[in-house]
């Protein structure tokens, strides 16, 4: 048994993982585009007691290719924006919390921080969101402000490819900075709302943020009060060292793809090394592990399934996640497996939304209920208290005291 009970993710991207999966029975691509058909899937998700979905985005069309269009018209292209769905779903839901990703590379932490801030505001204190960066040239080409050159997977492996991509997350690092900056610039009673005296806020405590860096010159103060968590969740995808070293500066989160138990143990050793070294050692970070998954009543029926769609896209399907291809309680000895070697959670990525998403819910999460591994009710009403987070002080208004 996991030595606490374990913490349980979906990420929800169009009709699933597998780029094949529209084309299934229980898909629903002709409602991709509204707002019922996330609001079902984040239902059932809620329905499992999950602690949180992420919602998918990007600033290009998906692609098979790592950096480059793939011009492929027999997969699903396009998507709505992380934010505005996160917000939509917000009042169907009481308890989940809702996390849109974000691009850091082409958007400006102002406009995140008061979108994110509203999120927390729509949701009563269930927002997060997923930082990532972009290198792709395709995407920088829409804004017009920067150019970047080719890049693939092979390149990004060389040392000039390593020092870009550390640019990349150095600047994202500074982006959440700005960003929590931001949530911390209304001091939690700064709306003094008092019609008798004619004061709607206390102007002095509010504060600029003055942030200077390469990056980024942001004065403050916030257009939103603190959000109701005080600070929402940062969470962030890792493959290796240097998005391990943005998890451990800045995020509550990190999400990291081992495909075994040993190295579970490594990365968490190395994103607990870049915590101690980011003078956070004494905070509470979480690790979740990233796993696909195709979830049937036995093994042999899921990867039936997993190769009839690899037959439907005309190629095998890869992921840099483990893929998972079994039963519940198969999934089940396999997250207990990894919790036990340091992962406090799990971000599943249902390979068909309409078939592995229920099964996440209505088999997998009754079978860790019975282990002892997971909740039977919601404890918590803020998504910091479903993960055992606290609400932070406010660093302006330590300071002026």
């Amino acid at each position: 048994m996991s030595p606490s009970p374990l913490h349980l993710a979906v990420a929800l991207e169009g009709t699933g993982w597998h780029p094949a999966s529209w084309r299934e029975q229980v898909a629903r691509p002709r409602d991709l585009f509204t707002a019922g058909y996330w609001a079902d899937l984040v239902t059932e998700a809620e329905r499992g007691l999950l602690d949180f979905v992420t919602f998918e985005d990007g600033l290009g069309p998906q692609s098979s290719h790592y950096g480059e269009l793939d011009g492929r018209t027999d997969q699903i292209r396009g998507r709505l924006d992380a934010v505005l769905t996160a917000s939509r779903i917000a009042p169907l839901t009481r308890h989940i919390g809702l996390v849109p990703t974000v691009i850091a590379t082409h958007t400006e932490p102002f406009h995140i921080s008061k979108a994110i801030a509203t999120l927390d505001y729509v949701s009563a204190g269930r927002a997060g969101l997923r930082v990532q960066i972009s290198a792709r040239p395709h995407e920088a080409d829409h804004f017009g402000r920067r150019t970047f050159p080719p890049l693939n997977l092979e390149e990004l492996r060389t040392p000039s490819g390593q020092e870009r991509l550390t640019d990349l997350f150095d600047e994202a690092a500074d982006y959440v900075e700005v960003v929590r900056r931001l949530w911390d610039s209304w001091e939690d009673d700064a709306e003094i709302r008092s019609a008798a005296t004619g004061r709607f806020i206390d102007r002095d405590k509010l504060h600029h943020i003055d942030f200077e860096s390469r990056h980024f010159s942001v004065r403050g103060p916030s257009i939103t009060p603190r959000p109701p968590q005080g600070q929402p969740l940062v969470t962030a995808l890792a493959h290796q060292t240097v998005p391990y070293r943005l998890v451990a500066r800045q995020g509550d989160i990190g999400y990291v793809t081992p495909h075994d138990a040993d190295q579970v143990r490594a990365i968490v050793a190395e994103i607990r090394a870049e915590q101690e070294a980011a003078g956070r050692a004494d905070e509470l970070l979480h690790v979740f592990g990233d796993l696909v998954v195709l979830l049937d009543d036995d093994q042999a029926a899921a990867e039936d399934r997993r190769a009839r769609l690899d037959a439907l896209a005309g190629e095998p399907y890869t992921s840099d996640a483990r893929i998972f291809a079994g039963t519940s309680a198969q999934l089940a000895d396999l997250l207990q497996e990894f919790g036990e070697a340091g992962l406090s959670g799990f971000r599943l990525r249902p390979a068909v939304a309409g078939h592995d998403l229920s099964a996440i819910t209505r088999d997998l999460v009754p079978e860790l209920q019975r282990r002892g591994a997971f909740r039977t009710a919601y404890e918590a009403d803020t998504l910091r208290g479903l993960l055992g987070l606290p609400r932070p002080a406010n660093r302006y208004a330590a300071v002026t005291a």
